[in-house]
């Protein structure tokens, strides 16, 4: 599940707890959902700390939190990964790409909105496909990176592509079962109409997760996302210079990549 190295786990870094204290919370929390649950004996320290943070720090409502997960891991992904087969649907209309890395290190992925369509869309394989994206953008997390950045490009977005249901389930399985992953979310191309669907998926992001979007103007949107992305790892069609890459492609570019596919 996710493995990362078993060094000393860093502070924070913003203020809200020295890396000792982690340490010795991890520390205790591992006896606890190890005591509950023997498949935590599999995931590191880093993993933990990551639920731990979710729930600012407190030990008890991590652990559950991680004890939920690894349940749910089990029914959810059988068999230790999703594979293309399963989500064909999905895949094929092409609506989340991977290039490039911001200047911190975190992988950036690009999610079209205008390409999910509520009346295509299948919520068990959607939700697989969900698991699928987010395994693949740990997967290709480089070593000491733990979360990852997202362009969320609602150019073309309507009627057709508005799935509140889907949209509050991604969040679920990420928010719940995917902690501290995510970084920052840049929307852009951002229409009047998605404002009333924003409204209705605002009360289902949690604290943690809400202050991590930033709606960009389309005046400014190659300036605001120079501010966190290089131009060489920027994408091209907002001013950059590396070309978009289906999710569930090997990216040319990245040796370090790790390939999920399954093409049986």
């Amino acid at each position: 599940m996710e493995p990362e190295g078993e060094g000393r786990l860093p502070s924070r870094g913003d203020g809200t707890g020295s890396g000792d204290t982690e340490e010795k919370k991890v520390a205790l929390m591992r006896i606890f959902v190890e005591g509950k649950d023997p498949a935590a004996k599999e995931v590191d320290n880093f993993m933990l700390r990551r639920f731990l943070r979710a729930r600012d720090l407190d030990i008890e409502k991590a652990s559950f939190l991680f004890l939920k997960y690894l349940k749910w891991r089990r029914t959810a992904v059988p068999n230790g990964f999703i594979s293309e087969a399963e989500i064909r649907n999905d895949l094929s209309l092409k609506k989340v790409f991977m290039q490039g890395f911001d200047k911190t290190g975190q992988p950036i992925v690009v999610a079209f909105g205008a390409k999910h369509y509520h009346s295509k869309r299948n919520m068990n394989e959607f939700s697989s496909f969900v698991i699928y994206v987010l395994d693949r953008i740990c997967a290709r997390m480089p070593t000491g990176q733990e979360k990852f950045t997202c362009i969320g490009d609602l150019k073309g977005w309507g009627l057709s592509n508005c799935d509140i249901r889907a949209c509050i389930a991604a969040l679920d399985i990420m928010q719940n079962y995917y902690p501290e992953r995510l970084g920052r979310v840049f929307l852009v191309h951002v229409p009047y109409l998605f404002m009333k669907a924003w409204k209705i998926i605002y009360p289902f992001i949690d604290k943690n997760t809400r202050k991590k979007f930033v709606f960009v103007e389309d005046k400014n949107l190659r300036a605001t996302l120079l501010e966190d992305i290089d131009d060489n790892q920027l994408p091209e069609i907002y001013g950059g210079k590396l070309p978009l890459v289906p999710i569930q492609d090997p990216d040319p570019l990245d040796p370090t990549h790790v390939a999920l596919r399954d093409d049986n």
